[in-house]
Formats: C-alpha cells, sequence, structure tokens
C-alpha cells in the first residue's frame, strides 16, 4: 500500500505539508513519534492535543492521493483534518472534470468531520480556511451493538464516504452507561461502533483507517458481515480495511476502475480464491 511511500521527509517537502501544518520543519525534526507518558492519551483533563506525528500524516496525505478518494468521513478532528483539506484540494484540481461528467458522487472532494468537543472543532477550524471540510458537533452516548457494549455518536453526516478515518471518540465523552459499564475510565478502551452499523451503506472499495485503537479494531473485524481485507500494521499502529467485492453497478464498477484501477480488481480475483 506504501510502496512509492519511501521517504516522508521528500514527501513532507514536495506537499509543504509543513508549511500548511503551521509546523517549523527540518533536519532533527522526528518523523515519528509514538512515545507519550503512561496516561498521556486517556486522561479525561486533556488540554493539548497529541503531538503531529509526519508518518501518519504522510501516509494519509498518500492514501487521499493515490487512491483518488473523494469523500471522507472523519471520527475526531485535528492535524488530520488540515491534511484531508489538503490532499482534497489537490484531487479535486486534478480530477473534478471526470468525476463530475462520469461518477455519481454527491459529495465529491467533501471530508465530513465528527467530533464530541466543540473546543476542539473551534481550534481546528482556526489553524486553516476550510473549504472541503465540513464539521458537525455530536454527542455520545453507552448503547449496544449486536448485545455487545459500546459507543455511538448521536448523529452522523448523511454522507456516502469511500475513506473512513476513525481517531475518535476518546473514553470520556458518553454520559451514560450500560448496566454500569461506561469507557469513563482510564483502563477501559475506546468501542466504537458508527461504522458498524453503516457499514451496508459503504461501497466496494471503501478504505477504512483505524489510528491504534486496536481493541476497537478488533471489534470491527469480528462484527463485519461483508468482505473486508484487513491489514494491522504494527510498528505505524495502524489498522487497514479495504471492502473488497465485486462492484454494485455501472457507477460503482467506474469509480473503481478510476479510483483504485486494475490492482483493485487483482485484490478481488486473489480474495476470493481465498475464501472459496
Amino acid at each position: 500500500m506504501f510502496k512509492k511511500l519511501e521517504d516522508y521527509k521528500k514527501y513532507i517537502k514536495k506537499h509543504s505539508l509543513d508549511k500548511k501544518l503551521n509546523i517549523n520543519f527540518n533536519k532533527k525534526t522526528k518523523i515519528i513519534k509514538k512515545k507519550y507518558s503512561l496516561y498521556y492519551n486517556v486522561t479525561q483533563d486533556l488540554k493539548k492535543p497529541l503531538e503531529p506525528e509526519f508518518d501518519d500524516l504522510c501516509r494519509l496525505h498518500f492514501l487521499i492521493s493515490s487512491r483518488k478518494v473523494t469523500t471522507i468521513l472523519e471520527f475526531g478532528v485535528g492535524k488530520s483534518t488540515i491534511i484531508f483539506e489538503d490532499a482534497l484540494l489537490n484531487n479535486k484540481r486534478n480530477y473534478e472534470k471526470y468525476v463530475k461528467k462520469n461518477l455519481r458522487r454527491r459529495n465529491a472532494f467533501e471530508c465530513f468531520s465528527v467530533d464530541t468537543y466543540k473546543k476542539w472543532i473551534k481550534k481546528t477550524k482556526s489553524e486553516v480556511a476550510f473549504s472541503r471540510v465540513f464539521f458537525q458537533f455530536s454527542k455520545i452516548h453507552m448503547d449496544k451493538f449486536n448485545g455487545r457494549i459500546c459507543t455511538f455518536y448521536e448523529k452522523l453526516p448523511n454522507i456516502c464516504p469511500d475513506f473512513i478515518y476513525l481517531d475518535g471518540p476518546d473514553l470520556y465523552s458518553a454520559n451514560n452507561d450500560i448496566n454500569g459499564i461506561t469507557t469513563k475510565h482510564s483502563d477501559r478502551l475506546p468501542m466504537s461502533a458508527d461504522i458498524l452499523a453503516i457499514e451496508h451503506f459503504l461501497l466496494p472499495g471503501t478504505l477504512i483507517v483505524v489510528d491504534g485503537r486496536t481493541a476497537n479494531a478488533r471489534f470491527l473485524k469480528s462484527n463485519f458481515q461483508r468482505n473486508w481485507i484487513y491489514c494491522h500494521d504494527v510498528s505505524a499502529d495502524q489498522h487497514f480495511f479495504e471492502l473488497c467485492e465485486t462492484p454494485l453497478g455501472i457507477y460503482n464498477e467506474k469509480q473503481l476502475k478510476f479510483c483504485l484501477g486494475e490492482a483493485y480488481f487483482k485484490r478481488l480475483s486473489k480474495f476470493k480464491n481465498k475464501t472459496m
């Protein structure tokens, strides 16, 4: 998936990602930042967002560009939102004419970012003059999916994404419990089920990227009902799910051929052979 993304620093410079993120990037800047204090990202009083990890952001930008992504659904705003804005602007410049003429994409080159904290939405909005990103605030509640306790956003954008980025919500957003169980505990794990609820609406070729949240990724994997190719990149601490099915119709097939090319159909053929 990332064979053509060999040199992160060159990619950052080529696309001016450091400037767009308003970060002073030099030879000493660390590309990978995976080490934090013990309770840093599970505290209820987190006042600063996690420091940007350039390797993660480069991969996201590369995926949106190389897969010619048209519509993004993002759970949890942040630096990734800025990356999506830039990558979608590039895609719009390069592919708008073809997409408008040939594909059925009502929300072409748009990102819809959902978050449960108004302060993080406001902060992210203040960093860039967004034109391709639409922000949505939504509360979180504890609920069940197939009898399993999990979390749901109360409101999602009514879109059909071909790329989903799962990096929220945090542990402390839900205000209720199920039989006394809630994620409001530093030893708990994020357990979002929103993607499961909309799985049957997703188009073949849709890619899901889960940032960390390994237990949540395993929850998704064990409850998905359609044909997903799954990969866990342990070193990057990211999970990838690609919906690998035959096209639903002529417009989906056109989109697959244009955005993902013959490589997708080769994966589909291999996947079919493995599951037969």
